[in-house]
């Protein structure tokens, strides 16, 4: 007798679960309810059954988007309308997210050895290699005192003996800015799970998404491997970073230049829950 083989859906579903805890809880801390989330969900299914799975040659039907999510042809076209109503094009990166790739990446604001240069405020003083010349590169309508004067309360930059103003490395998520924290933390997280899904479904050729877990533990080990990850890390992420730039100077002008790329690095700890029966385990 023939076995049959197990739905791949049910491991999916499991994953989901696994992955979608941290979202719950996120939402829960920030009051946002079920009903938010649920009302969204539809029309993400909609919208991407309607731009995502169409048929060659054959226009997208609300009879086959109900087909593909199982959502209602009324509420299909309910969401379609409301879809429209709401459209907007995707953000672009934060201005202060393209400063600090630029001066992180382009030889003109780096030393010898890659590091971020200590900049003369005004272009007055430092010509083109300067805060400001900086700012000026990207972008020419905002003054570059209203983003010092932000960077500077958000220890994003920090003013040194010689009144230069330099980069805190380790500051490039701002404690404060809710909204660029949100806006990246979206982004990237699509990025890794577009990245894992596309291995999931077997396209080729695979894309790099990979990981090191340990457990068995102690916080002193976690701490030490945390340091050396992020200190590897931002030597990977910043020689990428310099590298891209570069190559995007180059790309630029060419009508073939369509691609988007995003590398990403995070470090996760926590303590391992063990189940009752293995708790028992252990304490006999």
């Amino acid at each position: 007798m023939l076995q049959q083989a197990p739905n791949p859906s049910i491991y999916i579903v499991k994953a989901f679960k696994k992955m979608a805890k941290p979202l719950v809880n996120l939402f829960i801390s920030n009051g946002i309810t079920y009903p938010v989330i649920n009302e969204l969900i539809k029309e993400l299914f909609v919208e991407v059954a309607e731009t995502e799975f169409i048929l060659k040659g054959k226009q997208q039907t609300d009879s086959r988007i109900n087909f593909l999510t199982g959502i209602h042809r009324k509420e299909v076209k309910r969401l379609k309308n409301q879809n429209i109503a709401n459209q907007s094009s995707s953000e672009p990166p934060s201005l202060g997210a393209l400063l600090i790739s630029r001066w992180l990446g382009d030889p003109l604001f780096c030393d010898k050895h890659g590091n971020p240069l200590a900049l003369p405020r005004l272009i007055k003083q430092g010509g083109q290699i300067s805060f400001e010349g900086l700012v000026v590169s990207i972008n020419k309508d905002i003054r570059s005192r209203a983003i010092l004067d932000e960077w500077l309360n958000m220890n994003i930059v920090y003013v040194d003996d010689n009144k230069c103003i330099c980069l805190n490395q380790n500051a490039f998520i701002p404690e404060q800015g809710f909204e660029d924290k949100a806006w990246f933390f979206g982004t990237n997280l699509h990025d890794h799970i577009a990245a894992a899904s596309h291995n999931l479904k077997g396209n080729t050729p695979p894309l790099l998404e990979r990981a090191v877990y340990y457990d068995q533990l102690t916080a002193e080990s976690v701490k030490e491997l945390a340091d050396l990850s992020e200190k590897l890390g931002m030597d990977i992420l910043i020689k990428i970073n310099s590298r891209a730039l570069a190559l995007q100077n180059k790309d630029k002008s060419s009508k073939n230049a369509i691609q988007r790329m995003r590398l990403g690095l995070y470090f996760y700890n926590t303590e391992k829950v063990v189940s009752g029966a293995r708790k028992q385990e252990k304490g006999k």
